[in-house]
């Protein structure tokens, strides 16, 4: 077989693996509810705008007490009303938390702070959603500028993890027991990451940023595998153990409309917006209802368009699958897709340098 054989081949079976794949997403293959937030207390980081105050629009909806977590305390007040507005039922509680979350000590007072608010119990729910990308060329970005990276991009989620997954593993201080004497299973719990699908594929002029939400990604894979540990010990020990299983979640959202992505546009070297074109972008309302649609659905590494699909499953490794069959099917593809892809990306790069000049270090 040619090689243009092989391509048309491989984008044919990547056509029909992304409409199976958008269907499941859409949840025509499942109807279990794996994220009911109804009743629970959810904790949003970067929820004073964007993809974050989307997120807890769409869990107040769905009957959960929200929380917000960002700097600015006027946007968290604004925020705050917007979110509680969509409030299922007049019981429902709203908070906003004023912080600095690449503090790890900050990170520690969130979690107690929303717990005594809680009537003394943790949120069921965690979503590190604080970040930002300030692209720029390696060389040209300061050393300043890559630490801030570092410590909004990656460190912010990691503290918070540590900070919750403490809260959560402790041993439960009571158990509910069933009428057949059995432990009945409490709501499991949820750590969210909101990582990028810039974590994918090295991208000209996303060096401050793509590192940083790779590393959020194998932080993601590790907690999984780690996790296990202590709800397998749950299972065996009820009497000692955490009070609930724990499950962790990356979801990774492409371009976003909202006015960061246009902050970043503004620093973005010309190479990358030329790499950029033609790439879909979403709306925050759009990111955060497929995000969640996914996380019901119990999906892990979650994606919300259809070239972080691609991206997905060309980069899966040793992540979990969120479907054995599709995932695997759709890998294929798209590695037989990317000898095209990724050979171009390159040329685009190398011409680019060629034709327009760099600015080249003193």
């Amino acid at each position: 077989m040619t090689s243009s054989g092989l391509f048309y081949w491989a984008t044919a079976l990547l056509c029909v693996v992304v409409a199976a794949l958008a269907s499941d997403i859409m949840g025509f293959f499942s109807s279990a509810n794996h994220f009911d937030v109804k009743g629970g207390t959810v904790m949003v980081t970067g929820g004073s705008q964007g993809m974050g105050k989307a997120v807890g629009r769409l869990l107040a909806s769905k009957g959960a007490n929200v929380v917000i977590v960002a700097r600015n305390q006027q946007k968290l007040d604004e925020a705050l009303k917007y979110i509680s507005s969509a409030a299922a039922r007049p019981s429902q509680r709203f908070l906003a938390i004023s912080a600095d979350v690449t503090s790890a000590e900050e990170n520690i007072r969130i979690i107690n702070e929303v717990t005594e608010w809680n009537a003394g119990s943790p949120p069921d729910v965690v979503w590190a959603n604080a970040g930002f990308a300030r692209p720029a060329l390696f060389i040209e970005t300061s050393i300043e500028d890559l630490r801030s990276q570092i410590d909004i991009n990656y460190l912010a989620a990691c503290y918070l993890a540590h900070a919750t997954l403490k809260s959560w593993l402790r041993p439960a201080k009571s158990i509910s027991v069933s009428t057949a004497g059995q432990s009945q299973a409490a709501r499991p719990r949820h750590f969210i990451m909101t990582s990028s699908t810039a974590c994918f594929v090295g991208v000209a002029g996303y060096a401050p940023y793509s590192p940083a939400k790779a590393a959020l990604r194998s932080l993601a894979d590790t907690l999984r595998s780690e996790v296990n540990l202590y709800n397998g010990y749950r299972r065996a020990h009820p009497d000692t153990g955490p009070r609930a299983d724990v499950n962790i979640h990356c979801v990774l959202p492409g371009g976003i409309q909202t006015p960061g992505n246009e902050n970043e546009n503004l620093t973005k070297h010309p190479v990358t917006h030329l790499l950029e074109e033609g790439d879909p972008a979403q709306t925050e309302d759009r990111v955060a209802a497929v995000a969640v649609k996914s996380l019901e659905k119990g999906g892990y590494l979650i994606t919300t368009q259809w070239l972080g699909h691609a991206m997905r499953a060309g980069a899966l490794s040793g992540s979990p699958r969120n479907n054995r069959f599709i995932d695997t099917v759709f890998a294929w593809a798209v590695n037989v897709a990317w000898l095209l892809i990724g050979p171009d990306m390159e040329s685009t790069v190398y011409k680019y340098g060629k034709t327009h000049g760099v600015d080249l270090p003193a």
